[in-house]
């Protein structure tokens, strides 16, 4: 079981189905200075393989088995702890952006052991038509044809509502904000700043020097 350190790292989380746009303000969000993006996908793609706890991944995903969310969460730490000790990224003075992890009510017990949620930002989109759409869309553009497939996308849609979803009734609804997925990205991305700008800790974070 992951250990939970003696001062918790502070970080946002940014939640919705696929297709809301959530990797998107991820990565928009990551580029300004005392964020740092962490895209779960991400993590998986720089595993090493040859270290202990990457053969137990290589283990299940070979067998095509879903991976224990205790030891998903033990990869996704490890990996953040290695870009801290890097100093790519700084736990001291960075706000992490969650993107794709936690996955299930379960991981996020299990991340509140070591990280202090102060805002969820829930990309909402009702219109299950779109979120389709959308998903055809990037996965035309990616060359992605298998995941243009309508089977595969309603089953993400589904696993999305049965297992992510629920996520949200974990956190206290102060700090829970509501945002239209339906907006152009441009507007997405000022109500997001707009709500994280009015964070206490935002406002205790140091200067970047020039």
């Amino acid at each position: 079981m992951t250990k939970a350190l003696d001062t918790k790292r502070p970080a946002i989380l940014i939640l919705g189905a696929p297709g809301s746009g959530k990797g998107t303000q991820g990565k928009i969000l990551g580029s300004i200075p005392r964020f740092f993006h962490c895209a779960c996908g991400d993590v998986f793609r720089s595993l090493d393989t040859r270290t202990s706890i990457g053969r137990r991944f290589v283990e299940y995903s070979s067998r095509g088995e879903l991976v224990p969310d205790e030891l998903t969460v033990e990869l996704w730490k490890a990996q953040v702890d290695n870009w801290a000790d890097s100093h790519v990224y700084k736990p001291d003075i960075d706000f992490l952006v969650l993107d794709g992890i936690p996955r299930n009510v379960e991981q996020a017990r299990m991340i509140d052991e070591f990280l202090e949620i102060l805002q969820v930002f829930h990309l909402s989109c009702p219109n299950r038509a779109e979120l389709a759409r959308r998903m055809r869309k990037r996965a035309l553009k990616e060359n992605r044809i298998d995941d243009a497939s309508e089977t595969v996308i309603q089953q993400r849609i589904a696993t999305y509502e049965a297992e992510t979803k629920p996520i949200l009734d974990h956190y206290s609804s102060d700090i829970v904000t509501e945002i239209d997925a339906t907006q152009p990205p441009v507007k997405v991305l000022h109500d997001i700043l707009h709500k994280v700008t009015t964070l206490e800790a935002c406002g205790e974070l140091p200067a970047v020097k020039s």
